[in-house]
């Protein structure tokens, strides 16, 4: 089945620098010095600023607000997940990442969604506890923290226990997405009490309070990492995805999953993927993850044009070729490292690039491009698989990023969630959060690089970046929507770089998202406007309906040693940017 992206993950980004007064004037935008944020919660924010104001680091800030986002922002990220952060040491002047993404149960086998020899319907998969993958956020936080933070689990999840203890106002966007999940949602018991008053969605204005959630915080904040992956809450997890805690008759299917499961989870300190591109350097998500591989290969493609001394729309025609091309490629290549030999370092050759730029027609869109062989490219040429390209694969769009940095230069962009809107649907009775649906990541049936196999990480297109120049800071920037994170990753770094925005209009441009498909996906109101028409000229095509695409935040490191912090100035609601002391 082909299928396209409809699942949201936890994408904020926030840097801050410390010891200034704190300004809360709520903007998508912000410039000054000191502490910076730019989160899609105005709470988050604040939980990281609190956490730097007391002598944290960036690491120590992140983690801060990544549990105060799974708290006001639940239906795309939260400790039922997983995800993976991008961090720059600044003593050591390296950059390094931390996958914690979720791993398939040791029960898994490459039918596992499979009856009768043909692929299951997508969205029963999804409300299942058979979707379930072993989270792996508590984990990646216990690294993060234990490697390169300074603080302890108990002071900076104490920002977020206060959030779901007092409770948050529920906002437009919160009570439209749990309509828009009411129908996944009534079918679980715990999950209904929580988010649905009488089988509807909570309304905006109301104080959603989360006491269970507070309780399973304040457990991780007493016994560290373990009281997750051993003891009662791994049972209550192991239950819940074995025997789903169903309401009013649904039938949904059970999951496999054990304690051993739960207790073996291990994270990866793993290199980042490095590339160039006009004189910065771009340290971006290796894999599992395929974003950093895929935005690299579609940004050395560019770098045979001088896209700035182009007409827009010719401009705009070689990005969204560029990334078909780079698609193809993806989704033909790259899965699990530790299971398939991936061509790696082909797809990120320049020669490689300049090979794919060549089947760029300049003013004629392509359909359903095949992939390119890197392995010509390859310095290992020893590995034989050479797999056909496929049909872009139902990837969920629900995810969260963030960016933040400290006063002695440390930097994380950190993108996780829990994969669709609401992930599973099920919420961990006592615990009070929701379990997350990655398993449908993979390819439901093969032979396929991104099938199912026990303990494999799916393949993922999270793309959390740092961009250094000249050594050091320029930029980060990341964004939730599925396989879009790739595209809304590189537009905004053309828009910026080659186009010449300031950052906060390459945000907030209109988002075209190519991904080798029949149609490029674009945002209502699209459509008509002179820029589709030009484009359209070229022969391209839109998706219908069109959808908001993604919701990024980024931060700039000003050549004069102020920090930008910018935010979604219309998507997802408007964002909020915070610097401790504004410019003048």
């Amino acid at each position: 089945m082909t299928r396209s992206a409809t699942a949201l993950t936890c994408t904020l980004t926030l840097s801050i620098i410390l010891n200034a007064p704190l300004a809360l004037a709520k903007t998508p935008v912000a410039t000054g010095s000191g502490g910076a944020v730019a989160t899609i919660s105005e709470k988050a924010s604040q939980s990281a600023l609190a956490i730097l104001n007391k002598g944290g680091n960036a690491i120590d800030a992140a983690v801060a607000a990544a549990a105060t986002l799974g708290v006001t922002d639940p239906f795309s990220c939260g400790i039922g997940g997983g995800g993976f952060m991008v961090i720059y040491l600044a003593k050591d002047k390296r950059v390094i990442t931390i996958d914690h993404r979720e791993t398939a149960p040791a029960s898994f086998t490459p039918a596992v969604f499979l009856e009768g020899g043909k692929e299951i319907d997508f969205e029963k998969a999804v409300a299942s506890g058979a979707s379930v993958g072993v989270p792996g956020t508590v984990r990646g936080w216990h690294e993060a923290l234990e490697r390169y933070g300074s603080m302890k689990f108990k002071q900076v999840l104490a920002p977020a226990i206060d959030v779901a203890t007092k409770g948050f106002t529920v906002s437009d966007t919160f009570s439209h997405l749990t309509r828009e999940n009411e129908g996944k949602f009534r079918q679980f018991g715990t999950t209904s009490a929580l988010y649905l008053r009488d089988g509807k969605a909570v309304t905006a204005g109301t104080t959603l309070r989360n006491p269970d959630m507070a309780k399973a915080y304040r457990e991780i904040a007493a016994r560290g990492q373990r009281a997750f992956y051993e003891g009662p809450m791994a049972r209550a997890i192991v239950d819940a995805v074995n025997r789903p805690p169903v309401a009013n008759g649904a039938q949904v299917r059970a999951g496999r999953m054990t304690l051993a499961d739960l207790a073996n989870y291990e994270a990866r300190i793993r290199q980042p993927v490095l590339s160039t591109y006009r004189g910065y350097e771009l340290y971006g998500m290796p894999l599992p993850s395929s974003g950093g591989i895929t935005v690299a290969e579609a940004l050395n493609i560019l770098e045979g044009y001088d896209l700035k001394s182009l007409p827009r729309a010719n401009a705009e025609h070689l990005y969204l070729e560029a990334s078909r091309l780079a698609f193809a490629d993806r989704n033909a290549y790259l899965a699990d490292p530790e299971y398939v030999d991936a061509p790696v370092s082909g797809l990120l050759s320049k020669e490689f690039a300049a090979q794919r730029r060549a089947q760029i027609d300049l003013k004629r869109a392509s359909a359903n491009v095949s992939a390119g062989d890197p392995y010509a490219f390859q310095d290992d040429q020893s590995i034989p698989l050479r797999p056909q390209t496929r049909p872009l694969q139902r990837e969920s769009a629900h995810t969260t990023h963030f960016t933040v940095s400290d006063k002695e230069g440390n930097v994380v962009s950190y993108t996780f969630t829990i994969e669709s809107w609401g992930g599973s649907g099920i919420v961990v009775p006592g615990y009070g959060f929701l379990l997350n649906n990655e398993m449908t990541d993979f390819d439901f049936s093969g032979p396929r690089p991104n099938v199912p196999e026990a303990g494999k990480r799916p393949r993922s297109s999270m793309a959390p970046t740092i961009a250094l120049k000249d050594g050091k800071p320029a930029f980060t920037i990341g964004s939730p929507g599925g396989a879009t994170i790739i595209t809304t990753v590189l537009q905004t770094i053309v828009n910026y770089v080659d186009f010449g925005m300031p950052m906060d209009a390459a945000v907030n441009a209109p988002r075209l998202s190519e991904r080798n498909g029949a149609a490029t996906s674009v945002e209502p109101g699209f459509g008509g406007s002179a820029q589709a028409q030009a484009l359209s000229a070229f022969g391209h095509k839109w998706e219908d309906p069109a959808e908001e695409i993604g919701a990024a935040n980024a931060i700039v490191f000003n050549p004069d040693g102020t920090v930008t912090a910018v935010s979604e100035g219309r998507r997802h609601g408007v964002g909020s940017a915070l610097v401790q002391k504004s410019a003048h």
